[in-house]
């Protein structure tokens, strides 16, 4: 096989690994809060967004050491061990308890942070800068197809009911917690790479990457990682991008864990509430398939760079979050085990539901490929720590936004994803058009990124 034709192997077992195990994780998130609040009659009184909460608010403070963690582990066994945790994760829900269930949060938060920064780093070590944009979308529509599968059984199980039962809840988590494990063995097919750097050329990606049986050299690319990450922190770049990671974490809260609590408690959707929670994740996987297998195969050909990508982006959000506006009743995401009757500026409409869940996965896949895309492009020799304070400020408002979701109407969480949207894609156009100067200055193709 050649060096390519590996790279390329690489990035798909690394998509369909992350399908499996969010296949697992992403339906558990979406049905979380509803199979919580069929549980809170009993002795069990946790909170699906608390849970969330506890998740990002842990996820973004392991940040700061995550790139340690991967330089001393590897990426390959990182992601493995972070696999193991999600699987115990969803396997709390089988017999859930309050402890139980909460502590498992704090444990995934951490098992996340190593997670997508050995992500980060396997993509980019995978990539050059023709291949960057590709690879991020091939591995987006491959992690994406995750919200079509777990959801699409979610809607033909829950099919009429309004109760969720002891029964239906233990099938789901078990072969959840089964499809989670799966995704974790297939990291153990992800092929090393060789070092292709001419003797004495070193960058942070080999050493993180690099392989050596001196607990010492270990310890020291671990300091140099954090250092590392501490230094880029404060770099114009990533200060920019800090704002367009920021909307993301606010959106990726919405569409996972709200937008789905909306659907399954307005009531004058009838007998079909709780299914719809899983065709509305299906329209969102069909959003994000669409728009990372389009964006990475047409990144070869783009003359126009990333920031279309993005603006389509926010377009598609903001037409998402007026006609949801108009559709949800404002107290859908805070409305008790019984449901709310109330209404917005229309009567609920089950399609305009659905096609708002399609909206809303494809303008996050535009974020998300281009966020994935400009880092590469920008870090390919500080792959781990970019990718770590990309996840960082990204978990960090994630969490901030499950939190406020417990309190905080609908038509309040839709204007904070407006303003901080529009800021956040301005501060892309910012540094994509410096990326443009650069690739100039040395005489590349625009279009190659």
């Amino acid at each position: 096989m050649s060096p390519e034709s590996k790279k390329l192997f690489n990035i798909i077992i690394l998509g369909v690994s992350f399908m499996f195990i969010f296949t697992a994780f992403q339906t558990c998130g979406n049905i979380a809060q509803t199979v919580i609040t069929n549980l809170n009659n009993t002795d069990f009184h946790g909170s699906g967004y608390t849970s969330m909460s506890i998740i990002y608010g842990v996820f973004s403070a392991s940040n700061l050491i995550s790139p340690s963690v991967v330089a001393i582990v590897g990426p390959q066994l990182s992601m493995v061990v972070s696999g193991i945790f999600y699987s115990l994760y969803i396997a709390v829900f089988i017999q859930p308890a309050t402890w139980s269930f909460y502590t498992a949060s704090v444990f995934i938060g951490i098992a996340a942070a190593v997670l997508w920064t050995a992500q980060g780093n396997c993509l980019t070590v995978n990539s050059d800068e023709n291949t960057i944009g590709r690879n991020s979308g091939v591995f987006w529509a491959l992690l994406q197809s995750s919200l079509f599968f777990g959801n699409l059984y979610i809607y033909f199980a829950w099919q009429g009911k309004t109760h969720i039962s002891e029964s239906d809840r233990r099938t789901v988590f078990i072969a959840l917690t089964v499809i989670s494990l799966v995704g974790t063995v297939l990291f153990f097919l992800i092929r090393k790479q060789e070092d292709t750097k001419a003797p004495g050329e070193e960058d942070s990606t080999n050493e993180i990457l690099g392989d050596s049986s001196s607990a010492q050299n270990k310890m020291t690319r671990a300091v140099a990682a954090f250092k590392k990450s501490i230094k880029l922190s404060f770099t114009k770049e990533i200060m920019l991008l800090s704002v367009t990671t920021a909307y993301t974490g606010l959106e990726l809260t919405f569409f996972s864990g709200v937008y789905g609590t909306c659907i399954g408690a307005v009531n004058r959707f009838g007998s079909e509430e709780k299914s719809l929670i899983g065709l509305s994740g299906i329209f969102i996987g069909v959003g994000e398939i669409l728009g990372g297998g389009i964006f990475g195969l047409l990144s070869k050909n783009n003359r126009f760079g990333r920031n279309p990508v993005v603006m389509l982006g926010i377009v598609v959000h903001f037409i998402a979050f007026y006609l949801i506006f108009f559709n949800m009743p404002n107290d859908a995401p805070i409305a008790p085990m019984e449901g709310t009757d109330h209404v917005a500026y229309m009567i609920p409409s089950k399609e305009v539901a659905i096609f708002c869940s399609f909206l809303l996965g494809l303008g996050d896949s535009c974020f998300n490929t281009q966020l994935l895309s400009i880092l590469g492009f920008l870090y390919s020799e500080d792959s781990a720590p970019a990718f770590a304070i990309f996840k960082f400020v990204q978990s960090i408002c994630a969490a901030v936004a499950y939190f406020y979701s417990n309190y905080v109407l609908l038509q309040w969480q839709l204007l904070i994803m407006v303003v901080v949207g529009f800021f956040g894609t301005i501060t892309f156009f910012t540094v994509e058009w410096e990326a443009a100067a650069t690739l100039a200055a040395r005489g590349s193709d625009y279009s190659s990124i």
